[in-house]
Formats: C-alpha cells, sequence, structure tokens
C-alpha cells in the first residue's frame, strides 16, 4: 500500500490538509476547546461532485481498505481505514469517511470535520459535549444534535456537532469500528 502522500488521486486533499489542521486549531482555540482530551475517530471530507467521490475512492483503496458502504441519510458512506495514519491535532487518523455527494453544493470539495468520541452512555453525550463549549456560542458557530442511522447499525449514535460554517467537530459515543462491528 502507498501512503497516503503519494496517491495522485489524493493530491488535493493532501495538500489541503496543512489550511484544514490550521483551521481546526483555530476553531479549538475560538472555542476554548481541546482537540487532546478525546480521541479523534476519524476525519471526513466533502464534495458535491460523483466524479470527485470516485477518484478519492479509487485513491483510498491504494492506500487503505474499505471497511463499510453503507447508506446513511438516504447516500452512501463509505469508510477506510489507510495503512499509514494522518497527523490531526498531533494524533494518528487511521478511518477516513467519504459521504457521497448528494444535493448540497459546498464551499470547497476538500476536508470538512472531524468526529471525536466521548465514552459515555449515549443519553449522556449531549450533557457532556455541550459542557465543553462556551455557554455563548461565538458569532458565525453553530450547534447541530442529530441521530445518524446506518440501514445495519444496531447501537445508538447519536452526534453532537459543533460547526463555524467551514469546518466542524462532531462528538460520538461511540467510535466507527465499534458501529461497524455492531452491523454484523
Amino acid at each position: 500500500m502507498l501512503p497516503f502522500c503519494e496517491v495522485p488521486q489524493l493530491n488535493d486533499l493532501w495538500e489541503d490538509l496543512p489550511k484544514f489542521a490550521d483551521q481546526l486549531q483555530a476553531m479549538a482555540q475560538q472555542l476554548d476547546l481541546s482537540l487532546t482530551d478525546y480521541v479523534i475517530d476519524h476525519i471526513s471530507m466533502r464534495c458535491h461532485h460523483l466524479e470527485t467521490a470516485l477518484r478519492w475512492h479509487e485513491g483510498l483503496l491504494q492506500c487503505g481498505q474499505l471497511i463499510s458502504d453503507n447508506i446513511i441519510n438516504g447516500r452512501p458512506i463509505r469508510l477506510y481505514e489507510i495503512d499509514k495514519p494522518l497527523q490531526i491535532a498531533g494524533q494518528d487518523v487511521f478511518i477516513i469517511e467519504l459521504p457521497f455527494p448528494k444535493d448540497k453544493k459546498y464551499p470547497q470539495e476538500s476536508w470538512e470535520h472531524i468526529e471525536m468520541v466521548i465514552d459515555v452512555p449515549p443519553i449522556e453525550l449531549e450533557k457532556t459535549a455541550r459542557a465543553l463549549l462556551p455557554k455563548e456560542l461565538p458569532v458565525g458557530f453553530s450547534i447541530k444534535v442529530s441521530q445518524p442511522k446506518g440501514q445495519q447499525e444496531r447501537l445508538p449514535n447519536p452526534t453532537l456537532a459543533v460547526s463555524n460554517g467551514n469546518i466542524t467537530v462532531k462528538y460520538h459515543p461511540f467510535s466507527l469500528k465499534k458501529i461497524i462491528e455492531s452491523e454484523k
């Protein structure tokens, strides 16, 4: 397997990774949020062209393996485990999420969010994640609470996402690997 940085189909993502990491650090600073207290389970990108998603898919297969191909909220979401991790906020991140396009146009086709695992019962996720954030979010930030669910998913997987409209940090009570295991 090739390292992520050597896969031609992923050049745009590799070149954008430092910018995304800087934006993530700036966002964390604005929110006084730690990016090291919890494990970064995975990183996700966004695209609105099917050709981009297919190119990234081909590239990700050269540096890792497809570990899940599921329909979530009406669209394919593929998960890949890469052999050599990406470094995000000082953590090794081995899982990459590729949501295929739906009908939304994004400001750019690139990295969009990280997801962190807070090891709490699902019912406590929202309260625990909100406690990490300022009571009043800075202007331009928003919170969204959702319950995404894959076709075979058996574990409840609530999500709390905080976003500045450009990038997002999401919190879950379970890792994607645990969710995938629950599908079997």
